[in-house]
């Protein structure tokens, strides 16, 4: 009996340990920020006062779910509204992730999902004016209209030499899933520079925060600029080539010469008929009842292909077809030879950049306050479970608890509606084909070419 009451205590000490070290993994103090919108918003957001902002923000249900978000709801519309935190957060130490979910329940050709993750008030602006000049650390989510489609990425540094505030994108940002489902957009800002872009928690980018070639502007300026007060001497030549001055033309060199004459060796085809037009009368039209030739004018039947012409080799005056003329030599012009005095492409010469410093990591204005701020044409974009975190755990969780079950549901009710509907294994292959797409869209050498990956996955 003792050894079974002793087995019962290590197996129930064992359980608090783990618990405790579960515990420990998603620690409270680690979730800085969260709104589920599970209650209104209204009391909560302050919503901007400004002019140009007349979209109707809602508190609705996900479509098919019990969950509530906050809802766009009306069409070409902007919207703007903000929510303060109770503490500013740093994002000069440690590990920060920024999360979010959106469903766009109508789609989204034109307009952005984004949110602004802006800097103290101090910085110039108040909340019930919040608008797009208001300054942000970081911006960040989807954002799709005509050849744009991408997941923000944008961080604003201040420049020490100067004072200036500078936007700097990531280059190559992941494309905008392209459906109505409810997905979930992760970016974590690690102490070592690195950010790294997670859609529905799958990783999409890495970057480096501090590499010149993973954003533009680089955050670090260039060593040396063109000197603006250089300039190129007047007797620069910067012609490679040119006419050659002892060249003559030729004389039996004949500008008159046209491009095309009439083929003489062309022969007639048998059976052209040349009494017959290409066009008749209709021979079943005829006047209408109301026709008055003196307000109408006189009546004339509308035309139509002679159908003689159809079986003939044509019809009407037979012309000779014209062929290119090889005795056409255009206009003369002299030809390029090597200019002697060419001196190469003129640059002016490089000065040391006053605006250059350096860092050994990005110096983050902290997060004061969530903003969202947009244009749309669509209605029906949804947001959900913002999350400020300093543990990527943290934010797993919410993706596994909040975002995941919703999910599934979404991928089910979606795959029903297609076989109802009857779609065709052409149409499964296809979609699979335009998914791939958009997958291939985001691969750095193929940014040249996105748009029309892109544009071609949305014809489907």
């Amino acid at each position: 009996m003792m050894m079974g009451r002793f087995a019962l205590l290590l197996l129930a000490f064992a359980s608090l340990q783990l618990f405790c070290v579960a515990d420990d993994d998603n620690n409270d103090d680690d979730v800085v920020f969260y709104e589920s919108f599970e209650e209104s918003f209204e009391g909560r957001w302050i919503v901007s006062n400004k002019d140009d902002y007349k979209g109707l923000w809602k508190h609705s249900k996900s479509k098919g779910h019990e969950d509530y978000g906050l809802l766009v709801s009306e069409k070409a519309r902007k919207y703007a509204i903000v929510k303060v935190v109770d503490e500013p957060v740093s994002l000069k130490d440690g590990t920060t992730v920024l999360q979010f979910e959106t469903r766009l329940q109508s789609g989204l050709e034109c307009g952005g999902a984004y949110i602004k993750f802006l800097r103290p008030q101090e910085a110039g602006w108040k909340p019930e004016e919040f608008d797009n000049e208001s300054p942000y650390s970081i911006m960040f989510g989807p954002d799709k209209c005509g050849t744009t489609n991408k997941v923000h990425f944008i961080f604003k540094h201040k420049n020490p030499k100067n004072g200036e505030y500078v936007e700097h994108h990531l280059k190559y940002p992941p494309s905008v899933p392209s459906d109505k489902l409810t997905h979930v957009y992760t970016a974590t800002l690690k102490r070592d520079k690195e950010v790294k872009i997670m859609i529905d928690g799958e990783e999409k980018k890495k970057a480096n925060l501090l590499v010149a070639e993973d954003f533009d502007p680089p955050l670090i300026p260039a060593k040396t600029i063109p000197d603006p007060d250089d300039r190129k001497p007047e007797d620069w030549d910067d012609k490679e080539k040119i006419p050659d001055p002892n060249a003559v033309k030729p004389d039996d060199w004949d500008e008159d010469a046209p491009m095309e004459i009439e083929d003489e060796e062309a022969v007639k085809p048998e059976g052209w008929l040349d009494d017959e037009p290409e066009e008749i009368d209709d021979p079943e039209a005829t006047k209408p009842e109301d026709w008055d030739d003196e307000e109408d004018g006189v009546w004339e039947p509308p035309k139509m292909y002679n159908p003689k012409c159809a079986i003939a080799p044509g019809c009407g005056e037979w012309k000779r077809p014209m062929k290119s003329n090889s005795a056409y030599k255009g206009k003369w012009s002299p030809p390029l030879i090597d200019n002697p005095n060419y001196k190469g492409v003129w640059k002016a010469r490089e000065i040391p950049n006053p605006n250059y410093f350096e860092l050994d990591k990005p110096d983050f204005e902290p997060i004061a306050a969530i903003g969202i701020e947009i244009w749309t044409m669509q209605e029906g974009i949804l947001f959900d479970n913002i999350v400020i975190a300093k543990n990527e755990k943290v934010a797993k969780s919410y993706r596994e608890t909040k975002w995941k079950p919703k999910f599934e549901i979404e991928k089910e009710r979606q795959q029903a509606e297609e076989e109802a509907s009857g779609l065709d294994f052409l149409e499964s292959i296809k979609r699979k084909v335009f998914n791939a797409l958009y997958q291939i869209a985001d691969i750095p050498f193929l940014s040249n070419y996105k748009p029309q990956i892109l544009v071609s996955s949305r014809s489907h």
